[in-house]
């Protein structure tokens, strides 16, 4: 039988596909910004997948965590529990996506073009941290002014 985590580790991986790709390749459509507008569309079934997976573990955790200073054996010990891993996986995959949206709607409100904007986007997803520090540089005039009359973002 297949355990929930591994079924919420499958859907959580596939369900992002398509919001990535829509970023990646149709940055500037109508349907993307749609869907990447709404983050009861692109977020909360991450979200949910998440909560699902960590209430289960979440007393260990706090025991865990909360008391001693996170070390970074820890840290280790604490993720060399298979389940504890695919729970990492689900908040690397809802965040990375978050910060990704946060990302792409930089790009578009600074009209970056697809060969700036993918690659930006593609190490969002990846390894998100450098994609969104790449982000905000390639964005460095972006301001608040040119998010609210940007077309993809009305």
């Amino acid at each position: 039988m297949v355990a929930l985590i591994d079924i919420l580790f499958w859907f959580s991986s596939l369900y992002i596909l398509p919001f990535w790709l829509m970023m990646w390749f149709a940055p500037t459509h109508e349907r993307t910004a749609a869907l990447m507008r709404n983050e009861w569309v692109y977020l909360a079934p991450l979200a949910a997948a998440y909560t699902i997976a960590v209430l289960p573990n979440l007393l260990d955790i706090f025991i865990q965590l909360g008391s001693d200073m996170p070390t970074p054996d820890i840290v280790v010990g604490l993720f060399s529990e298979r389940e504890v891993i695919l729970i990492g996986w689900l908040h690397y995959l809802a965040f990375d996506l978050f910060v990704g949206r946060w990302t792409w709607q930089r790009l578009v409100a600074t009209e970056k073009p697809i060969y700036i904007s993918m690659p930006v986007l593609v190490l969002s997803m990846m390894v998100a941290p450098l994609g969104a520090l790449l982000g905000l540089l390639v964005t460095r005039e972006y301001s608040e002014d040119v998010a609210e009359t940007a077309p993809a973002m009305v």
